[in-house]
């Protein structure tokens, strides 16, 4: 009863190429001053490989539909620890610390 799926090894080429163009890509943004907004670049660029790898090579595409929410929920909640970690970073110098003793 199980279903295998194989795929073209071009479909493994592409996507290793694009994993590899947006790793160029990644090391190209860390050199460039998007001032608070190199996080958020960095993280979406490897938001975009995750999705691929997790896509092809883990084989969620041609999985049951119950795997792919799962794989989709997962992703939300991780999206939202993440969002919660950038908000706690970009509110950091809101307020003045002065310690204890002075």
């Amino acid at each position: 009863m199980s279903s295998v799926h194989v795929s073209p090894l071009s479909t493994y080429l592409t996507i290793f190429t694009a994993l590899m163009v947006l790793s160029a890509i990644t090391v190209g943004a860390a050199f460039v001053d998007l001032g608070s907004l190199n996080p958020v670049v960095a993280l979406a660029i490897a938001g975009l490989k995750a999705t691929l790898v997790i896509l092809y090579f883990m084989h969620v595409k041609y999985s049951s539909r119950l795997t792919k929410l799962t794989v989709v929920l997962s992703m939300f909640f991780v999206a939202i620890l993440f969002a919660e970690t950038l908000m706690d970073y970009a509110t950091r110098g809101w307020l003045n610390y002065v310690p204890m003793g002075q």
